[in-house]
Formats: C-alpha cells, structure tokens, sequence
C-alpha cells in the first residue's frame, strides 16, 4: 500500500472509530472505482475522508457531488484531517451552500 492510501486508510478507520464511540455505528466501505459510494456505510448521508497538507477543496467537493449521485442521496460530508490534527473532533467539515441547505430543510 502507497503512503497517501495508508494515509487515507488511517484517517477513515479513525473516523469510523470515533462515530461508533459516540452512537453512531458505521464501518468503512471498500472501494468500488466509478460507482463509489464513499467511504463509510451505515449512515444516512455520504461520507467522504481525506487526509493530508495539500488542500484539494474544489476536487473533493466534485468526488463528493458524484459520490452522493451514485448513493442517491442528496446529504453529503467532505471531512478532512489536517496535518498535525490526529483527533478526528478537531478534523473540519465542509460542503457546499447547496449540500448544506439540502441538509436544513429535511
């Protein structure tokens, strides 16, 4: 396994870790290319994880937009581990305007 995918791997079992401990049971999804759901199931939204220095915000945002398509399923997270924040409450959130108002009005 490369450095990033060990990376990635690390931040999604942590996540996934740090939801079950606080009530919401999920597990990670394994991938699955042009179908990707994102990476982690058993919550009512699409999960999207990413780790490292270089921000990559406009492209995630896009691999997150495809993601909730495929899942049909119009609530969706970009979590994002920045560098030097190993605690998964310290890690940021983002979404888009349109995610984030989709998510209010349900």
């Amino acid at each position: 396994m490369n450095k990033n995918k060990a990376k990635g791997t690390a931040a999604e079992t942590a996540f996934v870790r740090w939801m079950t401990e606080n009530g919401y049971p999920c597990e990670r999804r394994s991938l699955s290319g042009k179908a990707d759901r994102g990476d982690v199931a058993g919550l009512p939204f699409v999960i999207e994880i990413k780790s490292g220095s270089r921000l990559a915000i406009p492209q995630w945002l896009a691999e997150l937009a495809q993601e909730m398509k495929n899942d049909n399923n119009d609530q969706g997270y970009l979590i994002i581990k920045p560098k030097g924040k190993g605690k998964v409450e310290q890690w940021w959130v983002i979404q888009t305007v349109g995610q984030w108002l989709n998510g209010i009005q349900k």
